[in-house]
């Protein structure tokens, strides 16, 4: 308990999945969280719900892929809480389709959402939190799709490539700034979340069925739930990484070196 006493965090996409779970846990362990999504019914419900069992939150309804949103978003986050400490870019979105049958809108929304919105976010975090005096961590998310390709992902690979290589140029630009902000990259393998019903979806599957065949793809022999990324996240978001940045994280069960 504890391990983020003081600090105030923004975690996008924090309506649900991973997100929400990196919410919690973070008002656990002594956060001011703001839960940040576009589903304003959701969201809020996460942030009652937060309040009511583990720690504090507010919801401030947040479009990633728009800039104004961010600088409403992290100026009533300054203004309510006084700065800012850490932001998880969480929020994203998969189509599972040939890359053939990929539209130009299918593949714009992707990018708009897994990396605009990262840069967006990092951008205007970096603007609230380089004067604060304060160590701050941006938490971008990334995936086991940007470390590999897939043949039916092609737009989700590129756009969480993307956030990759972004998060490295990031935190490059804050040392050589002197800013006291570490950003680092997390990259999941499979998820069970509402993205993995949505891919189960897009396959034609049904959940369960989806899952029992993306199991043998994870040598460690179960898939991850939301909580066990969102305590990687906790450690990067917490002042025990001091050390850490421009890292990338994957944590996939060992699927990607079997």
């Amino acid at each position: 308990m504890g391990r983020l006493e003081g600090k105030v965090a923004i975690v996008t996409g924090a309506a649900g999945g991973i997100g929400e779970a990196d919410a919690r846990l973070f008002a656990k362990e002594g956060a001011k969280v703001v839960v940040a999504d576009i589903k304003e019914v959701e969201g809020r419900t996460v942030a009652e719900s937060i309040k009511k069992e583990v720690g504090e939150a507010t919801f401030i309804k947040l479009d990633v892929t728009k800039e104004n949103d961010w600088k409403e978003v992290i100026g009533e986050v300054v203004r309510r809480y006084g700065k800012l400490n850490i932001l998880v870019n969480n929020a994203g979105v998969i189509i599972c389709e040939p890359l053939e049958k990929t539209s130009l809108g299918d593949w714009n929304w992707m990018m708009d959402i897994n990396s605009t919105g990262v840069f967006l976010g990092t951008k205007y975090a970096i603007e609230a939190m380089k004067n604060n005096g304060e160590l701050c961590s941006i938490v971008n998310r990334g995936s086991l799709g940007g470390m590999r390709g897939s043949q039916n992902l092609a737009a989700y690979c590129a756009s969480k490539g993307a956030v990759r290589a972004f998060t490295k140029a990031a935190a490059m630009a804050c040392t050589r700034a002197g800013y006291t902000i570490r950003v680092n990259s997390v990259h999941p393998g499979e998820v069970v979340t509402p993205m993995a019903e949505k891919e189960a979806k897009d396959y034609g599957l049904s959940l369960e069925d989806y899952l029992k065949q993306t199991m043998p793809l994870y040598p460690i022999g179960f898939l991850a739930q939301p909580i066990d990324i969102a305590y990687l996240d906790l450690y990067l978001a917490s002042d025990e990484s001091r050390w850490v940045t421009g890292s990338e994280y994957v944590i996939d069960g060992g699927s990607l070196v079997r």
